[in-house]
């Protein structure tokens, strides 16, 4: 029990802080970490259902964690994540029912592609902000605490609606959070700076991780338990993070989180094929 309370520690202290750093919110560790406890602990038994849900739940105390800090960095862009969540937290009442349909193999081989593709979007993440002759409806402008530097960026209404609305399904699908394709898609369509874009979509996240959870637990996929075990690692590891953005190379960390999610996926395609 030690053991299994110690992995789960130090499993929520790194998925909140490197979901906190990128804007990702930490899902796309835990899920693959509850997925295993089954094989290392005999006496823990999790279903594809029960990890998503837990992890949305635990995803939840990572951005709350993490907005708060970056709130007192001034990075979060309100009006925005309230925008992308009216679209988001619909969608992730539709994911929570369409995960209730996956079957083991299939979810973990879903996953797995889904985390794959996440990678490839990151790869080209720096092209993603260079500039197009957009027509927005929504204009912005931002000035670096940091640096100084004032950067536009901005929005279409309709456009921002419709894809959070897809970012929250597969984020309830998944229960990644959202952030891990929301992140792409403020970059390279509304031009989000980076540091802006992490800190607004870890508060999306987290508006939309409490719709998630409470339609997951009306299906009975949160393991409570679990959740609490994971709860503290992730509250620090949403801390650290946001502390971690202004002092380390955001180049760096995205080369390493691509890494990891091009090994997890593949994990998880080999043990989606293996399993009946």
């Amino acid at each position: 029990m030690a053991m299994l309370l110690m992995i789960l520690l130090v499993c929520g202290a790194l998925a909140g802080a490197l979901g906190s750093l990128v804007g990702l919110g930490g899902g796309f560790l835990i899920v693959p970490v509850l997925l295993y406890l089954n094989k290392v602990f005999p006496d823990v038994s999790v279903t594809a259902q029960v990890a998503v849900g837990t992890s949305l739940a635990v995803v939840g105390v990572v951005s709350l964690s993490s907005s708060i800090a970056y709130y007192r960095q001034r990075k979060i862009d309100f009006s925005s994540a309230l925008l992308f969540f009216a679209g988001s937290g619909p969608g992730t009442i539709v994911g929570a029912y369409l995960n209730s349909l996956f079957s083991g193999g299939a979810f973990l081989i879903g996953f797995g592609i889904f985390m794959i593709f996440v990678s490839i979007l990151l790869m080209f993440r720096d092209k993603m902000t260079k500039r197009r002759n957009i027509r927005w409806s929504v204009v912005r402008t931002w000035r670096d605490p940091a640096t100084g530097e004032e950067m536009s960026y901005g929005y279409t209404r309709p456009v921002a609606l419709v894809s959070s609305f897809f970012v929250g399904i597969l984020a309830s699908m998944f229960g990644v959070g959202g952030g891990a394709l929301m992140m792409p898609v403020m970059l390279m369509l509304f031009h989000f700076p980076v540091h802006l874009a992490a800190a607004t979509s870890m508060f999306m996240i987290f508006l939309s991780s409490i719709a998630g959870s409470v339609t997951h637990q009306l299906y009975g996929n949160i393991d409570w338990l679990l959740a609490a075990a994971l709860a503290p690692g992730a509250w620090i590891g949403g801390r650290l993070g946001a502390w971690l953005s202004l002092r380390l190379p955001m180049k760096a960390i995205a080369v390493i989180l691509r890494i990891l999610l091009v090994l997890i996926g593949i994990r998880l395609i080999i043990s989606g094929v293996q399993m009946p």
